[in-house]
């Protein structure tokens, strides 16, 4: 995982590109979720407040929703991981991010982001 990318307590992550921010779900998220056979995701130009579910995940274990960790609209979504959800559990997958959006979120909205360092302090 990027070491610049802010992720909150329901482990979903952000990672600004370029004024675009990538969003997933963290590693350790995945591997509590055990194998991923299946992703939904949304259409492009849906827009998202902060804390709405914009996704589904399911695993053998269970089934989770998927929260915005900012608000924004989809500008793209990640169709490997939609058509070939098991490449998510591959570490060597670089692409795990589940959407692209645009986004103009302030400070106040993402103040109680944490930092990755920190994130991984607290779920150890």
């Amino acid at each position: 995982m990027d070491e610049n990318m802010l992720c909150t307590k329901t482990h979903e992550y952000i990672l600004e590109k370029d004024g675009i921010y990538e969003v997933g779900i963290t590693d350790y998220a995945i591997e509590q979720l055990g194998d991923i056979v299946f992703v939904e995701l949304p259409d492009t130009d849906s827009e998202f407040t902060k804390g709405e579910v914009f996704a589904t995940i399911e695993s053998v274990k269970a089934a989770s929703e998927v929260y915005m960790p900012i608000s924004g609209k989809v500008i793209e979504i990640n169709e490997e991981i939609v058509n070939s959800p098991e490449l998510l559990n591959d570490e060597s997958y670089e692409n795990k991010w589940f959407i692209k959006i645009e986004s103009d979120a302030d400070q106040v909205e993402m103040a109680d982001l944490l930092d990755y360092s920190d994130y991984k302090e607290e779920v150890e």
